[in-house]
């Protein structure tokens, strides 16, 4: 029966996600996005099911494995883009480091700010890189991982919303520094929703996004320490 329940988790999971991104590729909503509604259907569906979290993590753990493999694979577009990165090294460097900055600076202070148990601070601060590196970040910055992973769908979510609005508010043309700011800012979601605006905008947040993430894996053990 345990194994059957494994199974069905695991199928369910799968089977929503790529239910979900067909829905996407035709509605090209916000909340059709994977990232926003699959975790919405499958809370939903553990709620009506009665079927604990942490049952269903044991279960699934078999896909947080694979995130280790993609870390890896991330290293194949950087290696393809090392022109474009050797071109704009100066714009992509501000663009980590700001990103970097900016994002664990922001968590961090406003979760003080707001007396947030220290575990969630500690799990927040990752929250604005790729759900692969923010897993591999957790264990440097005493974070938990399944509020980590929480956090970054959120952050993922919100920019890939508010981004647009976000850059006509402060009239940010340069096509390089919109892709780096929601590569930066909002991970994958970020980098999808720069993808549809323009395709240097798409290669410039994708480029930034993998370098914020391993940069935020470099430095976690030192922010660790600092937190």
């Amino acid at each position: 029966m345990f194994a059957l329940s494994s199974v069905l988790c695991l199928l369910v999971t799968l089977l929503l996600y790529v239910l979900v991104k067909c829905l996407h590729q035709r509605l090209k909503r916000w909340w059709s996005a994977p990232i926003f509604l699959v975790p919405v259907l499958l809370v939903s569906l553990l709620l009506l099911c009665d079927i604990p979290f942490a049952h269903y993590w044991q279960d699934t753990r078999y896909l947080t494995w694979l995130l280790g493999p993609a870390t890896v694979a991330f290293a194949i577009p950087i290696y393809q883009q090392r022109a474009l990165i050797r071109a704009n090294w100066i714009t992509l460097l501000a663009g980590v480091l700001t990103g970097i900055v900016v994002g664990v600076g922001s968590s961090v202070w406003l979760a003080h700010a707001f007396s947030l148990p220290e575990m969630v601070v500690r799990s927040l601060a990752p929250r604005s890189v790729s759900t692969p590196f923010a897993l591999a970040s957790a264990a440097h910055l005493g974070a938990n991982p399944q509020l980590v992973a929480i956090f970054v769908v959120i952050t993922g979510v919100v920019g890939m919303s508010l981004g647009e609005l976000l850059l006509l508010l402060f009239r940010v043309r340069s096509p390089l520094a919109r892709g780096a700011l929601f590569g930066a800012a909002a991970h994958g979601a970020g980098t999808a929703k720069a993808s549809e605006i323009g395709e240097e905008e798409g290669v410039v947040a994708s480029l930034t996004m993998m370098l914020c993430g391993v940069a935020m894996v470099l430095l976690a053990p030192l922010i660790g320490l600092l937190l």
